[in-house]
């Protein structure tokens, strides 16, 4: 019996998640210039010709893997600005960004160094260009929280909680296992969200 239509999807999907994983794996350990689609192929367990079936190449691969990394951000910021009261907004910011890296460290590290780049890498800097900006839009929409509370200077008091909260994300992606996440969540909301 032949496969329906969202079967075929389902499979897909799974195909270009084991490859997005595995291109993860690889550009944390070895590097993004120093993998090859074959070493991807292989670290995901398929022929080198079924990651060229869903990625052009490796850029391809690397710029979804940004897009949905960008949908990730968006996502906790989306939900969290539905929420009515802004100290609730900015709680749901703090824990959804400390649990997600929390989870992945190892990612937000990538994402880091991405975003890092020198100007001349060509190849690089466009992603990195994109993170950086979607990362000034989170920030604005930030700043509006911290007005909606009445901050005097609410730029000011919004860069102060990036600062904050960025520096925790590091130092989670940092030493993962040595870090007291829920202390440093009620810390960091006790200073924020009252």
């Amino acid at each position: 019996m032949p496969r329906t239509p969202e079967e075929n999807d389902r499979i897909r999907e799974a195909s270009k998640e084991k490859i997005r994983v595995a291109a993860m794996e690889l550009f944390m350990k070895q590097g993004y210039y120093a993998t090859s689609i074959m070493d991807i192929a292989k670290q995901a367990g398929i022929s080198k010709g079924l990651v060229y079936n869903y990625y052009k190449g490796k850029e391809e691969l690397l710029s979804e893997m940004v897009e949905a990394r960008i949908r990730e951000v968006v996502k906790v910021m989306t939900e969290a600005v539905v929420l009515e009261a802004p100290n609730e907004q900015l709680k749901y910011i703090v824990n959804g960004a400390i649990d997600n890296i929390h989870k992945n460290p190892e990612v937000h590290r990538f994402y880091l160094h991405l975003q890092t780049q020198p100007e001349a890498d060509e190849e690089l800097i466009k992603h990195s260009h994109l993170l950086i900006q979607e990362n000034a839009r989170q920030f604005e929409l930030q700043c509006k929280i911290f007005e909606r509370m009445g901050e005097q200077e609410p730029r000011k008091r919004s860069l102060y909680f990036s600062s904050v909260l960025q520096g925790i994300i590091l130092m989670i992606s940092t030493y993962p296992q040595k870090f007291p996440i829920e202390e440093i969540k009620k810390q960091i909301i006790s200073e924020f969200c009252n």
